[in-house]
């Protein structure tokens, strides 16, 4: 049965595996006639979902009217409403999960499952249009392994979040020595096989997008950008602004320590000596002595200087088997 049809069944994944085309590349169920970077390659739409019901009823037709051939896959992470009576109605694949896990939970699994040998990830609350996809895809098609979908100033939910994200961006870009522009967009499309690397990174809440593109930017996989407007979502967000910040702050320094130690280790070192030399100065006109304190505090930026270096030399052994 074509996954775009009207029957009102839902799509059992494991039921209809892909078909391959003449040139033995897979293609998604249903596929006959691709344009653009569909001639090439299968896509596969993976939705998370939480109680998105009336989300999902607005997303799915529109979705299906721009990508007629692709896969669509909902995630749905333990609803308790109609998320899965409304894929069914559409005839869309849905993977369940029996309680709540997390929207990276969700990104995890639908990854796993999805066939397509591009992945496009977008949220079911209404706020991403399926008419930028075919953007998105294009502009993958110029060679990137990864496009973003950027929220424009107008689009962010309320100063506070403008805020936020504008300083998580600054941040996450001097750390991964590329300029971010915005690094919690739930709106990507990107190669299925560079992005599955890096599940066994990902975190199990809303992190997901922060730490998937410093991992593309750090390994040295092109990152592309493409401005969007984001439309009021429908329903009660699931983010906390100060639980959820925290996260994504400690999301970023994680990933800090453990893709570009030096960048986080030498500033502290360098803090540590100055301030050691500085202590020193003063005891030294005032007392005519090296105290302790002076001694310690030299010491330690030594000490962390050496700890950035080993963290160094650990993270070149994480990636000697990237490329396999």
């Amino acid at each position: 049965m074509r996954p775009g049809g009207r029957s009102g069944m839902c799509v059992a994944l494991d039921k209809i595996p892909p078909r391959r085309t003449d040139a033995g590349s897979q293609t998604c169920p249903g596929s006959e006639e691709p344009d653009g970077i569909q001639d090439r390659v299968t896509v596969s739409v993976v939705i998370p979902a939480k109680n998105e019901a009336e989300g999902l009823r607005a997303l799915l037709p529109r979705l299906r009217d721009v990508l007629p051939d692709a896969e669509i896959l909902v995630v749905d992470d333990g609803s308790t409403d109609d998320t899965r009576a409304v894929c069914e109605q559409h005839s869309v694949g849905v993977r369940s999960h029996p309680n709540s896990l997390g929207n990276g939970a969700a990104i995890k699994t639908g990854a796993r499952a999805a066939a397509g040998e591009v992945l496009v990830f977008m949220d079911a609350d209404g706020q991403h249009r399926a008419a930028d996809v075919p953007r998105l895809l294009a502009k993958l098609d110029e060679g990137f392994d990864l496009v973003v979908g950027a929220r424009t100033r107008d689009s962010q939910a309320g100063v506070h979040r403008a805020a936020a994200n504008g300083f998580y961006n600054r941040l996450a870009s001097w750390v991964v020595g590329q300029p971010i522009l915005d690094l919690t967009s739930g709106l990507r499309a990107v190669r299925a096989d560079k992005f599955r690397k890096f599940l066994y990174l990902l975190p199990n809440g809303f992190s997901y997008p922060t730490t998937s593109t410093m991992c593309f930017f750090r390994t040295g996989y092109p990152v592309a950008y493409l401005p969007i407007t984001a439309e009021k979502r429908i329903g009660r967000s699931h983010l906390r602004i100060w639980r959820d910040g925290v996260r994504f702050l400690l999301i970023i320094f994680k990933i800090g320590t453990l893709y570009s130690p030096l960048k986080l280790f030498l500033p502290m070192s360098l803090g540590f000596f100055m301030t050691g030399l500085a202590y020193y100065g003063y005891t030294f006109a005032a007392f005519h002595r090296f105290t302790n304190m002076s001694a310690l505090l030299l010491t330690t930026s030594v000490l962390v200087f050496l700890i950035g270096l080993v963290s160094e030399q650990i993270t070149a052994l994480n990636f000697k088997d990237s490329e396999r």
